[in-house]
Formats: structure tokens, C-alpha cells, sequence
């Protein structure tokens, strides 16, 4: 089988490696960009796609990139607890959970497949523009914007955006609560997200919050933005274990970017051609899913075509599942706890089992773990998707 990938972001770059170890490996991943270099920010990888680039044989390469996240911790916007757990191994996963910047990621993907594949495996400057394709099947692996997914689903038009605009960036700070917790704090509509990267000495942080007019760029994550600006908008969110407005400040660049995603698709895919990532499915940033996503999608299309023959156990298996997550994260997720914190105690709270009670914040974060993929139980003991060679 003759196989053709569009984009070599953290996706296409996965289901070429997926799809090689899967002993399909008449392929060529095309990137319309001239050059691939390390953008963007910080990202977390869930144990459940942590475990599928353990078993295409990364496992050590991506310990030594990344922070093993400990723990992730909900506050109000006052830096009052109001959940929190522990993560990956210490949560009783059999893989860790990874804090790592996403341009690094794509590296360690493209070298690992010209490793495998050969340099010429990815082509850069080489944009997949139509469905015709020289081919067996056509990957629509090129994003948020795909023109693949365009030519699927003409006049589907630009993104949704939901009002909130998130500035993202990394700034050179010291270590906070266990030095690798993972905290979010916020109302329900502005929030403050950070946690280590690399070498535990930056922190990746995202701010967000309600953006008055229409939003530009839709879908453009390297738009610049002032980080004095934007930390005014945070300038009280000052607590005893964390400086949001300093914390701000010190980026040595901050990026804005509408939430937007996709509506749901009732179908991936047409005679020859399969959508995979956010091509697929683009989700709003809730829940550390979207790169988690695209990596699971491709383990199991790799699985699906080298059992099958066909895409059609992939997209039984995935398109439910991501249409599932697309509609929970647009619901806030687990991130709903600090939002029913808010919206029961506007102006704080000593006691957060008497605002939001233990049993009801468990059962907010089991139900998500559940519907991303990742509840411990079943992840551990579900069949791998490695195909035996």
C-alpha cells in the first residue's frame, strides 16, 4: 500500500512512525511549510499517548525532554484548592504523564522517522492542496486548517470561536508547589494555566479569558502579543505560592490565539482518503487532549490498516471517542470544578467541601478520564495496538 501524508506536525509525524512499525512503510509525509523548526509552547502528553510513543520504542528520547508531571491542581482565582490529584505513575498508570514543549516534540518525531524512513521521508515546501493524490490512501494530517478536510467538506468555512482568547508563553522561573505540579486557577471564564518544561527551569503558562469584537487569526497560534497587556488583565492574581503578573511579565514572548475548534464530522473519510489530529477533529485546549489525541488516532489507524486492510475499524473506534471529548471540552471538562467553585462562592471560600463536595468533584474528573481515554483501569489493561511483525 502506497501511502501519502499530509503535515508533519506532532500527527503526521506519529502515523508515519506508527504506520513503519506496523510494516507499512511505502509512505511520504508532505509539509507545506518551506522548513520545520521547533514553535510553539508548552503541551501535555496523557499516559495513554505517552504509552504509544513508548511502544514505538521512544520512551527513553522523551524522558530525557520532559518533566514527569506529579500532580494537577485546581484554585480559584483567589489560589484557593479546590482539586487536586495525582498523575501519571503515581496515579497508578503504567506510563507517566509528560510536560514537554511542542516544537521539541516535533523534532524528536522528525528525527526519529528520518531515521526510520530515510531523509527523504518528509518533504518540506510540499503542499497537499487537492484529493488528487499519486496513491493507495491520502492522510489528512495538516490541521485545524487542512485542505484536506476543506476538500471533504467544501464551504465548511473557519473555525468557531467561542469568545475566549488564550495568550500563551514560556518564561524562566523558579519551581512552584511540588516543582512539577501541573495548576490551573480560574472562574469558569478567565483562567491561568502553568506548569514546567524541559528542564523543569521554564514554566509554560497559558492565560485566558473573554475578548470583546471578532477575533482575528483564527487558528494562528504565533500572532505576537504584548505580555504588559496582558498581564493587566491578571494584575490581582498574586498568590502566596505563585506571581501570575510576574510570572507574565518575564516571557520573552507571548502568543495569542482565539479558542476556536471544529464542529463534529459524520465521517473521516471517502474513497481514499481519511482525515487524523485536529484535520479530524480540532478540540478546544481543555484537558491536555489535543496532541494526546492525534498520537492515539495514529496508533490505531496503523493498527486498522495493517490488520484490515481499510480505515474502517479506525474511524469506528476513534470518531466517536473524539466527538465525545470535542463536545465535553467545549462543556469545560474536568475544568468545570472551578467554574461550580465560582458560581457557589463568588467571593471565596474557606471550605471547598462545603462549596463543591468530594464526591462530586471525583466524580467530575473520573467521568473525563473516562471519556478522553484515560481512566487508569482500562488503560492499563487495554490490548496494545503494536502490530506484530
Amino acid at each position: 500500500m502506497r501511502i501519502t501524508i499530509a503535515g508533519a506536525g506532532i500527527g503526521g509525524l506519529a502515523t508515519a512512525l506508527s504506520l513503519h512499525a506496523a510494516g507499512l512503510t511505502d509512505l511520504t509525509v508532505h509539509e507545506a511549510a518551506p522548513e520545520i523548526r521547533p514553535l510553539g509552547v508548552g503541551i501535555n502528553l496523557l499516559p495513554h499517548a505517552v504509552r504509544e510513543l513508548t511502544e514505538l520504542g521512544l520512551a527513553d528520547r522523551l524522558a530525557a525532554m520532559a518533566v514527569p508531571t506529579a500532580e494537577l491542581a485546581y484554585f480559584n482565582r483567589f489560589g484557593r484548592p479546590v482539586w487536586s490529584e495525582p498523575r501519571g505513575l503515581a496515579a497508578g498508570y503504567r506510563w507517566p504523564q509528560y510536560s514537554v514543549h511542542r516544537g521539541e516534540l516535533q523534532m524528536l518525531l522528525l528525527d526519529a522517522v528520518r531515521e526510520r524512513l530515510g531523509a527523504d521521508a518528509v518533504r518540506t515546501g510540499s503542499r497537499i492542496a487537492t484529493l488528487d493524490h499519486d496513491s493507495d490512501l491520502l492522510i489528512g494530517a495538516d490541521g485545524i486548517h487542512s485542505t484536506v478536510r476543506a476538500a471533504l467538506n467544501p464551504g465548511e468555512g473557519a473555525p468557531p470561536w467561542n469568545g475566549l482568547v488564550l495568550w500563551r508563553g514560556t518564561t524562566v522561573a523558579p519551581p512552584f508547589l511540588t516543582g512539577r505540579s501541573m495548576i490551573m486557577a480560574g472562574d469558569g471564564t478567565q483562567k491561568f494555566v502553568a506548569y514546567p518544561i524541559g528542564d523543569g527551569t521554564r514554566v509554560n503558562w497559558i492565560a485566558e479569558q473573554p475578548l470583546a469584537g471578532e477575533a482575528p487569526d483564527r487558528g494562528n497560534w504565533n500572532r505576537p502579543a504584548e505580555p504588559a497587556a496582558v498581564a493587566a488583565h491578571f494584575a490581582d492574581w498574586r498568590f502566596d505560592w505563585l506571581d501570575v503578573p510576574a510570572l507574565i511579565t518575564g516571557a520573552e514572548a507571548v502568543y495569542e490565539y482565539p479558542m476556536v475548534d471544529r464542529e463534529p464530522l459524520a465521517s473521516w473519510s471517502a474513497d481514499g482518503v481519511v482525515l487524523l489530529g485536529d484535520a479530524a477533529h480540532a478540540m478546544y485546549p481543555v484537558g491536555s487532549n489535543g496532541a494526546s489525541q492525534a498520537i492515539l488516532d495514529a496508533r490505531a489507524l496503523a493498527h486498522s490498516l495493517a490488520t484490515t486492510g481499510s480505515t474502517t475499524a479506525y474511524e469506528e473506534n476513534r470518531r466517536p471517542a473524539t466527538t465525545a471529548l470535542q463536545l465535553a471540552n467545549r462543556q469545560q471538562g474536568p475544568e468545570v470544578v472551578m467554574r461550580l467553585a465560582h458560581e457557589r462562592a463568588p467571593l471565596g471560600f474557606e471550605d471547598i467541601e462545603a462549596v463543591v463536595p468530594l464526591a462530586e468533584r471525583t466524580a467530575i474528573a473520573e467521568a473525563y478520564k473516562r471519556t478522553a481515554g484515560f481512566d487508569p483501569a482500562v488503560l492499563n489493561s487495554r490490548p496494545s495496538w503494536t502490530v506484530p511483525q
